[in-house]
């Protein structure tokens, strides 16, 4: 009871801007506040800066520190866990930032070979399916696919009309499918 009154009345001189006082909560805190972070972080280094972090905020804060809500102990100790554990889930969060970036990386080149590869092996079969197509069908569909007509466009071209198109592209498309099934 008596070292929550003394550290209630530090954080209140904190509030002021009293140095002494706060090097003396300081002296009081470092060690739970200390504990409480290395448990969280496991990291020397780290554990050294967030310590930093938390009486920097507490020197910030002191004015808003209410008794009322708990002890000055209890405060500092949730500010040091709040502070320990967002500092894991900004390494988290850049680990997996750097994972992700390091897998766009390295993925063009393996997927660009792969779809190469793919591709050629797709042409090929398509190339083959379309041997089989009777002339019509095959001119159609090349014109459909390849060159990007319409069908009415290919009607026109053809001087053909539009239902003969439509039918020589859709049988001409059965018979593909079947071929590269």
């Amino acid at each position: 009871m008596i070292a929550e009154r003394y550290e209630g009345e530090l954080v209140a001189r904190v509030a002021q801007g009293d140095r002494d006082a706060f090097e003396a909560l300081y002296r009081q805190l470092l060690g739970p506040v200390g504990a409480v972070v290395r448990r969280v972080l496991r990291d020397q280094a780290q554990s050294e800066e967030v310590v930093q972090e938390v009486f920097l905020e507490l020197w910030r804060t002191a004015a808003r520190y209410r008794p009322e809500r708990g002890s000055v102990h209890a405060w500092a100790l949730t500010a040091a866990h709040h502070r320990a554990v967002d500092r894991v889930r900004a390494a988290q969060a850049g680990a997996e930032r750097e994972r992700a970036a390091a897998l766009r990386e390295y993925r063009p080149a393996y997927d660009s070979v792969a779809a190469e590869a793919e591709r050629r092996i797709e042409d090929h079969a398509v190339r083959t399916a379309l041997a089989t197509l009777n002339p019509t069908q095959r001119e159609a569909l090349t014109l459909a696919y390849w060159g990007g007509c319409t069908q009415t466009r290919i009607a026109t071209l053809l001087d053909t009309p539009l239902g003969t198109v439509k039918s020589r592209v859709r049988d001409g498309l059965r018979r593909l499918r079947a071929e590269l099934a």
